[in-house]
């Protein structure tokens, strides 16, 4: 499981010219790529990454601040263009396999005591957002080869 997570002053997406998920105050958004191999596991460890990590404002986590978060499907994640010129999508989970993983992360989020917004799961999102810092951060579960912990 692949996720950029951005420290962001706003940020909402919109889908056929409705905004469906936005972030009324400074938080994080979170960009989610899933492999098909990805399970409950990745699942818990991204969920508690994305809301324990200290990218806030004077080294604070959006758990230490209560600030919400805004999580967007992207199975561009696992884009690979190291041949060629056209990417390949091989290594992205198929929907069947990566919604119900999106949408455990979401749950789990919110276990966690997080505000989620989401965009919708495989559509044609126009995501804005303003980065704040700017700060951005690539996460990879365990499994995927990042760091433990």
């Amino acid at each position: 499981m692949r996720a950029v997570l951005q420290r962001v002053s706003e940020a909402s997406v919109v889908v056929e010219g409705e905004t469906v998920g936005a972030l009324d105050d400074p938080g994080l958004l979170v960009y989610l790529g899933i492999t098909h191999d990805d399970g409950d596991d990745d699942v818990a460890w991204m969920a508690r990454k994305i809301w324990e990590t200290r990218i806030l404002r004077e080294e604070r986590s959006a758990s230490d601040v209560d600030a919400p978060v805004l999580l967007v499907s992207q199975f561009t994640l696992y884009g690979d263009v190291r041949k060629g010129r056209r990417p390949s999508w091989s290594t992205a989970a198929p929907g069947a396999i990566s919604e119900p993983l999106y949408e455990a992360v979401a749950a789990e989020l919110r276990r966690l005591g997080a505000l989620v917004a989401c965009g919708v799961f495989g559509a044609d999102m126009t995501v804005h957002s303003v980065n704040d810092g700017p700060v951005t951060l690539l996460l990879e579960s365990p499994s995927r080869g990042g760091p433990e912990g």
